[in-house]
């Protein structure tokens, strides 16, 4: 999967399912404060990511990954591993 695949993937999802202005969805924005996502969203985030890529996303993993970029860097280095 390219990483433009990946990053089409999470747009969608982000606009869809957790209802995010596509305006907002920018590669330096911050996940929590740009973007506006919570706890419970990351919990269907984690189903999502399931889902559309295959893979379980690690809590610990996840240290670090405050922007819409770096949330698609740590999908792809995952995606990548298969």
């Amino acid at each position: 999967m390219t990483r433009t695949e990946i990053e089409e993937k999470v747009r969608y999802f982000l606009i869809e399912d957790l209802e995010i202005d596509e305006e907002k969805i920018f590669p330096d924005a911050k996940l929590k404060e740009d973007l506006g996502i919570d706890s419970l969203d990351f919990v269907d985030i984690v189903v999502i990511v399931e889902k559309t890529f295959g893979f379980k996303l690690k809590p610990e993993e996840m240290q670090g990954v405050d922007t819409y970029s770096k949330f698609c860097d740590y999908i792809e280095s995952k995606v990548g591993d298969k």
